[in-house]
C-alpha cells in the first residue's frame, strides 16, 4: 500500500534549480549561540513496553537526568519542552483509520485477526497497554519539534522519545507502531522546507524510506548494518526512489563488524556530498545508538566516537535539525552516546569529562571513567580483511547511481 502522505508541493524545485538558495540564518549565526531544545514529558515515566522487551523507553528520562547533572539543560540556550500528545487528525496524515483503530482496540486488550496481520503480538511488536500511547507521544514530541525549528525558536532540538522509523501506514514492525520520524519530515516539507532525513541508526529505515520513495523534497540517507544480516533484511544499495523520487534514496549498507574508520569512510563518500548537493533547508537525524559495540542486537563495532563526527559534520549544513532517538539496547551505551551528541551540539568538549574522574560515579560505569566518549576500540587485521573490501564496492556502486543525477562527479575509488 501506497503511503497517505500528499505529493511534494507543486512550487517545490529540483536540484538543476536550486542554484543559489540559502538558509534564513547565516552560517555564523547558526554556528554561534546555537540554542538546542529539549522534548520530554513527564507522562512517559509512566509509559513502557512489556519488561522482557528490548526496547526500553527510559533511556530518554535518563539521558535527560545526566544532562540536567552535567548543567547542559535547563538555561534559555538549552531548555526542555513538553510536547502534547499527536492528535488523531495528526496521526491521520500517515496512517490509516482502519490501523488506528486496530492499534487502539489492541491497546486495549481487544487483539483481533485484523490487528494480527496488521503486525500487532509479534517478537519485536508486543501487545501491550501503552502502546499507542507511547507512539502518540513520540509522534506529538517530533511534531513539535519540527513545530519548534519552523517558528526560529531552536536551533537543534532532541525527541529521544522518537525514531519509530520502521512504522508503515497499516503495519507495526520493530518495536515501532507509529512513524513520528515520517510525520516530522512531512510537517517540514509541508512548510515549504527541502528535508533530509538522515537515518544512522544499525537498522534501515525502511518505513520512512517508503513514505518518501516517490518524492524530491525529502532526501532520504541510510548507513545502517546490511540487510544481508539484520532486520529488516532490505535497504541495499540499488533502492534509490521511483517517479519524482528518483536519486533522492540513498542506502549505504554497512557489513556486520563494522568499526569507526570504515563507518566515517562510508559516511564522508556518500552521504557529506549527497547532503550538500542536496542543500537542505531542515535536517531529520536519526540518532540510533545501536551501532555501538555492545548492543546485543546488531552486529557493528562503532564507538560514540563517530558520533560526535557525524554531529560536526551535519553542523555544517547550517541548517536546523531535528534529532530522533530511535534504537539502542545497551541502555547505559545509548544515554552515553545521546548525552555526547548533545554536548557535541552545545560545543562542548569532552577530553575532561567536566571534571576528571567523576566518570566512574556520574556515568553509573565502573567499566569506564573515562568520560562520556568510549575507548577507541582496537581494529583486527581479519575485520578490515571482512569489511574494507565489500564497503568500499557499495560505496562505489552507490555513488555510481546517485552522484551523476545530482551533478557530482564519480570518483575514481576510495581508501578506508
Amino acid at each position: 500500500m501506497l503511503p497517505l502522505l500528499p505529493p511534494a508541493p507543486a512550487n517545490f524545485k529540483p536540484a538543476s534549480a536550486r542554484r543559489g538558495i540559502v538558509n534564513r540564518r547565516r552560517p555564523e549565526q547558526f554556528m554561534n549561540g546555537r540554542v538546542l531544545a529539549f522534548l520530554y514529558s513527564p507522562e512517559a515515566e509512566a509509559l513502557s513496553y512489556p519488561p522482557e522487551c528490548p526496547f526500553k523507553t527510559q533511556r530518554a528520562g535518563i539521558t535527560r537526568l545526566r544532562l540536567k547533572s552535567f548543567g547542559l539543560l535547563g538555561d534559555e540556550t538549552h531548555f526542555e519542552i513538553e510536547p502534547r500528545r499527536a492528535s488523531m487528525s495528526d496521526l491521520k496524515q500517515f496512517h490509516t483509520a482502519r490501523y488506528l483503530e486496530e492499534l487502539r482496540r489492541a491497546a486495549a486488550g481487544d487483539l483481533t485477526v485484523d490487528g494480527l496481520n496488521m503486525g500487532f503480538g509479534g517478537p519485536d511488536t508486543p501487545v501491550f497497554k501503552d502502546m499507542y500511547e507511547c507512539g502518540e507521544l513520540a509522534c506529538g514530541a517530533g511534531l513539535a519539534g519540527a513545530d519548534l525549528l519552523l517558528e526560529g525558536r531552536a536551533d537543534v532540538v532532541f525527541n529521544l522519545l522518537g525514531g519509530f522509523h520502521h512504522a508503515f501506514p497499516d503495519h507495526a514492525a520493530g518495536f515501532c507502531y507509529l512513524n513520528d520520524a515520517v510525520l516530522a519530515c512531512a510537517r517540514l516539507a509541508g512548510a515549504g522546507k527541502r528535508v533530509l532525513y538522515l537515518d544512522v541508526d544499525a537498522h534501515h529505515g525502511d518505513g520512512v524510506q517508503a513514505a518518501f520513495y516517490r518524492r524530491q523534497d525529502v532526501m532520504t540517507i541510510s548507513l545502517h548494518e546490511s540487510g544481508k544480516t539484520l532486520f529488516p533484511w532490505g535497504g541495499f544499495e540499488d533502492e534509490i526512489g521511483e517517479d519524482h523520487g528518483h536519486g533522492y534514496n540513498a542506502n549505504v549498507p554497512l557489513p556486520a563488524e563494522a568499526y569507526d574508520e570504515a563507518f566515517l569512510a562510508a559516511f564522508d563518500s556518500v552521504a557529506v556530498p549527497l547532503a550538500a548537493a542536496f542543500h537542505p533547508q531542515a535536517l531529520v537525524l536519526e540518532l540510533g545508538m545501536d551501532i555501538l559495540a555492545g548492543d546485543p542486537l546488531t552486529h557493528l563495532r562503532m564507538t560514540n566516537n563517530v558520533v560526535v563526527e557525524v554531529v560536526e559534520r551535519v553542523m555544517k549544513l547550517n541548517c536546523p535539525i531535528l534529532v530522533a532517538g530511535g534504537g539502542g539496547y545497551h541502555v547505559e551505551n545509548t544515554v552515553r552516546g545521546w548525552a555526547l551528541a548533545w554536548q557535541t551540539f552545545c560545543g562542548g568538549n569532552d577530553d575532561c569529562d567536566f571534571a576528571m574522574g567523576m566518570g566512574g560515579v556520574m556515568l553509573a560505569n565502573a567499566d569506564w571513567a573515562g568520560g562520556l566518549r568510549d575507548r577507541v576500540l582496537p581494529v583486527s587485521a581479519e575485520q578490515r580483511r571482512a569489511v574494507e573490501p565489500a564497503l568500499e564496492a557499495t560505496i562505489q556502486k552507490v555513488r555510481q547511481k546517485l552522484f551523476p543525477l545530482h551533478g557530482l562527479d564519480v570518483p575514481a575509488g576510495m581508501m578506508i
